[in-house]
Parts: C-alpha cells; sequence; structure tokens
C-alpha cells in the first residue's frame, strides 16, 4: 500500500531525483520559464515552493539552507537579486503550470512551468482585474465601488459646515 507516501519518485533513486529536480530549479531561477514533462513540473512546484518562501527573507541561514538544495553560487545570487524581490508581497503561489500538449516521441504531456511575477502577458491581465476591484456577492461592506456610510456622512457634514461659514 502507498499510504502517506505522496511523494512522485518519478521512477527513479533519490539521488538521482534529487539532482534532476536541482537542475530543474536551478534552470527556472536563471530562465524564469522552462518546458517539460507535466510530472516532473508538478514535482518542482512541490520541491520549489518552500524555496521561494524561504528566500523572500534574506539572511545567512536562508542563504546557506538553499544553497544545501541548490548547489550553485550563480543561482542563488540570482534568486536573492531579482526573484526574491518580485515576489516579496506575493503570499505563496509562486509558480504557474501550463500544459502544452502531448510529446511526439512517446506522448508524454508537457508543460511549461513559470515564475508568475516574470510573465508580462499575464501580469497585464492581472492588473486590469485589480484596477476594477472585487466582486462580492453581498452588496453592503467595502467591495470595491461602495464606499462606506460613515466616510458619506462625514463628507455630508463637511460640506454643511463649509456652506456656513
Amino acid at each position: 500500500m502507498n499510504h502517506g507516501n505522496k511523494l512522485n519518485h518519478l521512477g527513479r533513486k533519490s539521488a538521482h531525483r534529487k539532482a534532476l529536480l536541482r537542475n530543474l530549479m536551478i534552470s527556472l531561477i536563471v530562465h524564469k520559464r522552462i518546458t517539460t514533462t507535466l510530472a516532473k513540473a508538478k514535482a518542482l512546484r512541490v520541491f520549489a515552493e518552500p524555496l521561494f518562501t524561504k528566500s523572500k527573507m534574506d539572511n545567512t541561514h536562508n542563504r546557506r539552507v538553499i544553497f544545501s538544495y541548490l548547489q550553485n553560487k550563480e543561482a542563488l545570487i540570482e534568486l536573492f537579486a531579482t526573484v526574491s524581490p518580485a515576489i516579496a508581497d506575493r503570499p505563496g503561489g509562486y509558480l504557474r503550470i501550463v500544459k502544452m500538449g502531448f510529446r511526439k516521441g512517446d506522448a508524454a504531456d508537457i508543460a511549461i512551468i513559470e515564475l508568475v511575477d516574470f510573465n508580462d502577458v499575464y501580469k497585464i491581465k492581472t492588473d486590469a482585474a485589480k484596477a476594477t476591484g472585487r466582486r462580492g456577492r453581498r452588496g453592503k461592506g467595502t467591495a470595491a465601488g461602495s464606499t462606506p456610510t460613515s466616510v458619506v456622512e462625514d463628507a455630508v457634514i463637511d460640506e454643511e459646515n463649509s456652506t456656513e461659514a
């Protein structure tokens, strides 16, 4: 039985799997987007998300911990210099997996895995969505398009005071 074993072994021994995920992570940090199989992309997301979270706080301990996973100084410098400032305000979900179809040779599922904050095509759409605001089911409250009643009442009181003076 396979209870509690959620790790995808990817058909490799542990040392080979760690080396594979390390190399994929280094390529992802350097290129910001890589194409691989869907299974490897999903395994990479599980491997990489905690490292991105740890990289948001730049101190010696976190650098050493991440270096123990990556074993690459250039990738470590790139991670802390360009990637972590871009993801600093994001509370998770640093990677996006986009399915691309099937590989011609062996019909394996192919996917693109990319850093969310480094894709300009999707970033424009999300900025436009943020400008329109949040839409909820309830019409009351402080959702986009509505103002709290206390602000409206304060404005009315200010207008009355200005007309009397």
